[in-house]
C-alpha cells in the first residue's frame, strides 16, 4: 500500500482513539491527584510507554507477529500517538540505544527536554506578552 488515504485514514481513526482513551484515563485518575500534579498525564505517558515497548518487541524490532504496515501505522502513531507521543520518544531513545547509538541517544533525550521545554516557555512568554 502506498503512501495515500488508506494510511492517513488509518492514522486519523487511531488518533481519534487514543485521545478519547487519554481522555478517560486522565479523567478517572487526576481526581485521586495532589492538588496541581498532572497525575493523569502521567499514568498515560507510563503507560503508553508500557504499550509501545511490548507492541515494539511484537512486531517492531522484528516481532514474532507480523502486521500491515496500515494496521501498524494505525496503531503506532494512529493510537499511541494520539493517547501519548511521549511513548513515541521513549520507544525511539531505547532503539537507538538497543542500536548502540549512545551518543544519540543521549543528544535525542537531553535536546527533547531542553528545546521542548524551552519552546513552552517562550512560546508562553510570547503569548503572555502579546495577551498583555
Amino acid at each position: 500500500m502506498s503512501d495515500g488515504p488508506a494510511k492517513i485514514l488509518f492514522v486519523a481513526l487511531g488518533g481519534a482513539l487514543g485521545s478519547v482513551l487519554r481522555y478517560l484515563l486522565s479523567a478517572w485518575i487526576n481526581p485521586a491527584a495532589p492538588q496541581g500534579f498532572p497525575l493523569g498525564t502521567l499514568a498515560v505517558n507510563v503507560t503508553g510507554c508500557l504499550a509501545i515497548g511490548a507492541l515494539g518487541a511484537l512486531m517492531v524490532t522484528p516481532g514474532p507477529i507480523a502486521i500491515r504496515e496500515e494496521w501498524r501505522l494505525g496503531l503506532f502513531m494512529g493510537v499511541l500517538g494520539g493517547y501519548t507521543t511521549f511513548s513515541s520518544f521513549a520507544f525511539e531513545s531505547l532503539t537507538l540505544a538497543r542500536e548502540g547509538q549512545w551518543t544519540a541517544a543521549a543528544a535525542y533525550v537531553l535536546l527533547s527536554n531542553l528545546l521542548g521545554l524551552g519552546a513552552a516557555a517562550g512560546g508562553y512568554l510570547a503569548a503572555a506578552r502579546l495577551a498583555g
